[in-house]
């Protein structure tokens, strides 16, 4: 375990096991089991393999929402069937969003007919109760229950970050998943809380906790539906939904492609260096490669346009912004001479902030630059462009909204118990 001590068991449950680690009490070791399961248990049978299975499709869907820069309890794999992650407290509530309208939403919901498709995706929630049947939890329910973890009591604060956190984890996924022409209908999660009181997403995302339709259809399923669907299972039977499960693995290697996103820096002057740097650093945040070019539109009209058919002629995925100040002749001379995206972010000076604006902004007609005054502005503008495309660069956007609003929750929990 790489120098990780397996301690003792912590919680078994019918598809996996919980162990301490020995010489890092903030970490706990998640062991799979070759289980299947259905019905709280009702129904379950041996199958080999999926233990490595659940592991695997675990690991690559947690390494993908780290790497977008979603906060969740995953840290490494172990082994084919044991990962170690941040040792939490766990809400006892699986959260659960839903795009497509089916399985046991259509029972609880007599009349809406399946297939129905919510815009916003649907977020509910369920109480962890096995003896019960997980029966459905409403938002008063659960900050009633007034859940402290790790010192941490689950509000109406707390439940409004884990609400949106989920909607957020669905949408990153189900647009992962749309890049596979694969429908992501429906899928549950869960949170816990770690040592540092922080929610973070936890426990387990495999082929048990998702829908999902090839093509968006529902015949093609891929998911444990097809084992619940089962009468009588046979090892034939199993052995399709092993195989199911594993087309869901090899699928999810292409969730992170090779960069292919570009945002190009064009600088009127070296001097406007340190402007285009602060641009290139929020884009590289964003998942953008970058480049850097210098460049005058009035003083080397050819060589700016020798540059520009460098980028016209690789056939890449390009985003431009513009870096001139004074008379911006730049932005325009670019916008009007190629068919890429065009941002005009000028280095305004506060002695002549309106003439640079004017500048940028009064251009000819049949140019199509936009300007923004900020660094950071820039960066999310070619962003939100390469997002049309790049489902990386579309979650990271997804994460850092969710940031923003996580942010201005803590803040304002602060400051409203602030006697003044």
């Amino acid at each position: 375990m790489n120098g990780n001590k397996c301690g003792e068991l912590i919680v078994e449950g019918k598809t996996k096991q919980v162990y301490n680690i020995l010489n890092d009490p903030t970490l706990c070791l998640l062991r799979s089991k070759d289980r299947i399961t259905a019905g709280d248990g009702v129904k379950s049978h041996d199958l080999t393999g999926k233990a490595a299975i659940s592991t695997a499709t675990t690991a690559k869907v947690f390494q993908f929402l780290n790497k977008v820069g979603l906060k969740t309890a995953f840290v490494k794999v172990v082994n084919d069937t044991s990962f170690i992650a941040k040792k939490c407290q766990m809400v006892p509530i699986e959260w659960v969003t839903r795009r497509l309208a089916t399985g046991s939403f259509l029972k609880r919901h007599q009349g809406v007919p399946e297939g129905y498709r919510f815009n916003p995706p649907l977020q509910e929630t369920f109480f962890k109760d096995d003896a019960n049947h997980d029966p459905q939890w409403s938002e008063e329910q659960i900050i009633s229950a007034g859940f402290k973890l790790n010192n941490l009591v689950i509000g109406k604060d707390e439940f409004d970050i884990m609400r949106y956190t989920t909607v957020a984890v669905f949408e990153i996924l189900e647009r992962a998943w749309a890049t596979r022409d694969c429908a992501l209908v429906d899928m549950k999660i869960e949170f816990g809380v770690d040592e540092n009181g922080e929610i973070l997403v936890a426990d387990i995302i495999d082929s048990d906790s998702w829908r999902l339709w090839p093509s968006g259809d529902k015949r093609l399923m891929k998911d444990k539906q097809v084992y619940r669907n089962l009468i009588n299972v046979t090892q034939e039977d199993l052995d399709t939904v092993k195989r199911n499960f594993m087309w869901v693995v090899d699928q999810l290697d292409y969730f992170i492609p090779s960069f292919n996103s570009l945002v190009v820096i064009l600088m009127g002057s070296p001097s406007d260096g340190e402007h285009c740097q602060k641009i290139a650093n929020h884009a590289k945040s964003l998942g953008l490669k970058v480049q850097l070019r210098v460049c005058s539109a009035h003083k080397s009209t050819q060589e700016t346009l020798r540059i520009l058919a460098e980028y016209e002629g690789n056939y890449k995925k390009v985003v431009l912004i513009a870096v001139a100040g004074r008379s911006n002749g730049l932005g325009p001379v670019l916008s009007g001479n190629t068919s890429l995206p065009v941002i005009n972010c000028p280095p305004f000076k506060p002695e002549n902030i309106s003439q640079d604006l004017w500048s940028s902004i009064n251009v000819p007609s049949g140019i199509g630059c936009t300007t923004v005054a900020y660094p950071e502005s820039a960066a999310l503008a070619a962003a939100q462009i390469h997002a049309l495309h790049d489902h990386l660069v579309w979650a990271r956007l997804r994460v850092k909204q969710l940031m923003n609003f996580v942010a201005l929750k803590h803040a304002d929990a602060q400051l409203k118990n602030l006697v003044v």
